[in-house]
């Protein structure tokens, strides 16, 4: 038996693909003005979410923006930053069900469209037992700017039914946990679909299946960090560059054509 859990708004009250903005930043890969025009975007993500559309659009920006960028040199940032980045966004009520299905004997697998480098650091984070995501081309160690796989929608099922034959997972029996309409798919595919902190579709189907629906409204720490304002400024410029996956890439490279 498994459990299948979104990432974004369902384990992370956040954007897990700009998590890091504030860093790349701080290493060169993208300029103050982008990293502002990202959180300008940052509240239409969290009070609107986003379409199959706009995931799409974002998609592609997203993979034009980081070409060129060293594969290792972001798995090094993202892994010395992880902690006062994206521990604080986690949702407790997401970590305690992922215990509980821990303490079930059931395998816990994320499935994201965020790049494969900063989920699977999340899922490390989170004892999880596999990670499914955006997998972007490399070559040379860096980032070509090509996906060879994107996890999305129908990709995500997909990716399920694979996992249940390779593992033997019992669907019938499974669980699967979104916030976003992108993956009624995802859900469709499970025993137990749960829509958590749904948007105003998710919650329309939902409903209208008499599928589960939870909030989580409660995101802390995993441990103890040792400086109550230390966490407090890093929740917050976190918040503030996580738009890039809504729109974020779309301002900074708006931004770059009207300064050329």
């Amino acid at each position: 038996m498994a459990a299948f859990f979104d990432l974004d708004k369902t384990i992370i009250a956040t954007s897990s693909a700009f998590a890091f903005g504030r860093e790349f930043m701080h290493s060169g890969l993208i300029t103050p003005t982008e990293a502002l025009q990202m959180s300008l975007a940052k509240a239409t993500y969290m009070f609107a979410g986003q379409s199959s559309e706009q995931m799409d659009t974002t998609r592609d920006q997203l993979a034009a923006m980081v070409a060129g960028w060293s594969d290792e040199q972001v798995r090094q940032i993202a892994e010395e930053t992880m902690h006062h980045v994206v521990t604080p966004a986690i949702y407790a009520e997401a970590r305690e069900l992922i215990t509980f299905h821990h303490n079930a004997g059931h395998d816990v697998i994320i499935l994201s469209a965020s790049a494969t480098q900063l989920v699977e650091l999340i899922g490390a984070e989170l004892g999880i037992d596999r990670v499914v995501a955006t997998e972007l081309e490399i070559r040379d160690g860096r980032f070509t700017g090509e996906l060879l796989f994107y996890c999305k929608g129908d990709a995500k099922a997909e990716a399920i039914a694979r996992l249940a034959e390779e593992h033997g997972y019992d669907l019938a029996a499974s669980y699967a946990y979104s916030d976003s309409a992108t993956d009624l798919p995802m859900l469709e595919t499970v025993g137990n679909p749960v829509a958590v902190n749904p948007d105003r579709a998710m919650k329309k189907a939902a409903l209208e299946r008499g599928w589960e629906i939870r909030i989580f409204k409660n995101p802390v720490p995993l441990f103890q960090m040792p400086s109550t304002k230390e966490v407090g400024i890093g929740a917050g410029v976190a918040a503030a560059v996580t738009a890039g996956v809504v729109g974020g890439i779309w301002w900074a490279q708006r931004g770059r054509r009207g300064s050329a």
